[in-house]
């Protein structure tokens, strides 16, 4: 079932913490390096769990991360380390911290090769989703094939976020995602 059906079937409370996500952010193309580096942080923290745990948990994150400021969380000591597998408001993975520390130290470096995390990746526009996912591994710590193909749905490189009728589609269009430039 695709996320756009799913979102119909459930309850209003349900429904109201996903909606927002589906209808403005899932899919569109993100600019800002900080929320580009974000959405992989929520892709990461996913793996095994629910997108509903993540939405849940959205504001937590940003605080125990500092909003995703890629710099800052670069150079978090361990003792932030620490901090981070204290915080029930995230998800206390030692794995998935250390993947969010390690990966933002990566996007710093492919900041100073190509001026910025989203000109790396369009840079390597298009890839397939297995060519993807090879570079993700490559490059990046915790990034299984799944967690690569979300992010890349989410941030509108590869299609499918949304279903062909759902209303939301049409916007995705209009945004110009770069699965359209492929």
């Amino acid at each position: 079932m695709s996320y756009c059906t799913a979102i119909k079937t459930m309850s209003d409370e349900r429904k109201a913490l996903h909606k927002a996500y589906h209808d403005q952010q899932y899919g569109f193309p993100i600019h800002d390096d900080n929320e580009l580096f974000c959405r992989l942080i929520f892709e990461i923290n996913q793996a095994g769990l629910s997108w509903e745990t993540i939405l849940r948990k959205e504001q937590s994150f940003r605080e125990a991360y500092h909003n995703f400021d890629i710099q800052r969380v670069a150079n978090y000591t361990d003792d932030d380390r620490e901090r981070l597998l204290a915080d029930a408001g995230i998800i206390r993975n030692r794995l998935k911290i250390n993947a969010a520390i390690e990966n933002a130290k990566t996007i710093l470096i492919l900041q100073k090769e190509h001026g910025s995390f989203g000109n790396w990746l369009a840079s390597h526009h298009p890839k397939t989703k297995t060519e993807w996912i090879k570079l993700f591994k490559k490059t990046f710590r915790f990034t299984g094939g799944e967690i690569v193909n979300e992010f890349l749905m989410s941030i509108g490189y590869l299609p499918h976020a949304h279903d062909e009728n759902c209303e939301v589609y049409a916007k995705i269009l209009a945004s110009n995602p770069m699965w359209l430039k492929g």
